[in-house]
């Protein structure tokens, strides 16, 4: 297939949109857009971007966007107007189940670096740069980390990274080979997020951890629009949310929030229920979401073999909390023996290699079906967060594949070195 040479070209020729002001979650402080922020000064609060959508409505309309080049960047009105560091993220493919009715498979392992991180850390680059950052730091479990790497390496930026010791292989050597100062912690990635507090202020590192910047929302919040216009501008009835840090649940339901106030949405389309999916080993959010609370409280001793669900706590449980709520939907803990289940399941029957995080969503689905919390014609929208291929190490282990076996426990044909002689052997 010819690839056409005027995407590049047409994705420049689009403005952005003027951010307004930033504004706090918590208090709704206004701050000026002028500097990069973090957090409110105040009280902590993670930042809002904010841009004038009645101004955006006059622009463009959604029938415009639809001949536009497929990336997240087609949506620029409704993102800052700067130079993008891009690779081409966004627009991931959205697969309909073969088994499930009314099931959809949004499949962010298509992303740059294999997984959803490519659009917030997208973001946050490309803003870093406009603002004249030079240093950025983050602590991740492993995918933001491989991802900050990259559009590091694109934008020429130094990326500071601090990544628990057992990480998934895949993330550690894709790291290194962009060229990130890597440090492997003893611990959680709430170990890796305080040395990135302790160290900052005198290495000079602006710190793009979740939530603590604003434009990581911005990236992620690309998904939800996408979803609506791949479902034809109609939202579904459940969106199903593998929740560490919740970056792309709270980006998403920024976006549906900005759809109703440009009127882009289909008559009678309703926002979904917004399902959290957490692991069994490390699950603070269905437990406060269970017991009435505003807050998490600290997991302690998380364990997983799904690394992006190992956080003890994140910074903005308050607002994931409080969108579950709002959209009527729920928390729910998945066990890592389901989750391997899922992924052996969805592999061999749709062709669909999960991610450990993607398959707590299957996992997910199913258990809310029985439990009637869903009918089967609830039109729902799961996301593979990332690609399986990058959890290799992790899965195999969990599957108890070696090396030295080929999985059904006999031992693989020894290597055959027969050199010069071509035929049946």
């Amino acid at each position: 297939m010819a690839v056409s040479q005027a995407q590049p070209y047409a994705l420049n020729q689009i403005s952005g949109s003027p951010i307004a002001y930033f504004e706090c979650s918590k208090c709704g402080e206004r701050l000026s857009a002028d500097v990069p922020q973090t957090l409110c000064p105040k009280d902590a609060g993670s930042l809002w971007v904010r841009y004038d959508l009645k101004a955006i409505r006059s622009r463009v309309t959604r029938e415009e966007i639809a001949a536009r080049p497929r990336s997240m960047w087609r949506y620029r009105e409704l993102l800052p107007d700067v130079d993008p560091v891009t690779l081409g993220e966004g627009f991931t493919p959205i697969l309909a189940s073969r088994k499930r009715a009314n099931l959809w498979i949004k499949d962010e392992g298509a992303n740059p670096t294999g997984s959803f991180k490519a659009r917030g850390l997208c973001m946050a680059v490309t803003m870093a740069r406009h603002y004249g950052l030079n240093k950025l730091a983050i602590p991740s479990a492993g995918n933001a980390a491989g991802a900050l790497a990259a559009y590091g390496a694109v934008a020429g930026l130094e990326s500071h990274i601090f990544m628990p010791k057992d990480v998934p292989e895949a993330n550690l050597v894709e790291c290194t080979a962009y060229g990130a100062d890597v440090t492997l912690v003893d611990g959680l990635i709430s170990d890796c997020a305080r040395l990135v507090a302790e160290r900052k202020q005198a290495e000079g590192w602006f710190d793009v951890s979740t939530l603590k910047e604003p434009f990581r929302v911005e990236g992620k919040k690309t998904m939800g629009l996408e979803v609506a216009e791949q479902l034809g501008w109609r939202l579904p009835d459940a969106i199903f949310y593998p929740t560490g840090g919740g970056v792309g649940l709270i980006g998403m339901w920024k976006a549906f929030d900005e759809l109703e106030q440009l009127g882009w949405l289909s008559s009678g389309s309703k926002r979904p229920k917004m399902v959290a999916i957490q692991a069994s080993g490390c699950a603070p959010i269905p437990k406060a979401f269970e017991a009435g609370k505003s807050v998490s409280e600290a997991w302690k001793d998380a364990h997983t073999f799904a690394s992006g669900l190992r956080v003890p706590k994140a910074y903005g449980d308050y607002i994931i909390l409080d969108i579950i709520r709002r959209s009527r939907g729920t928390a729910i803990a998945i066990s890592d023996e389901e989750m391997l289940a899922s992924m052996l399941e969805w592999a061999r029957e749709e062709g669909i290699f999960l991610c450990p995080e993607g398959a707590a969503a299957t996992a997910a689905y199913d258990k809310l079906l029985a439990s009637g919390f869903l009918k089967p014609s609830d039109k729902v929208v799961i996301f593979n967060t990332g690609t399986g291929l990058k959890y290799i190490d992790v899965i195999s282990q969990a599957m108890g594949i070696t090396r030295a076996t080929n999985g059904a426990g006999s031992a693989k044909p020894a290597e055959r070195r027969i050199g010069g002689i071509i035929g049946p052997y």
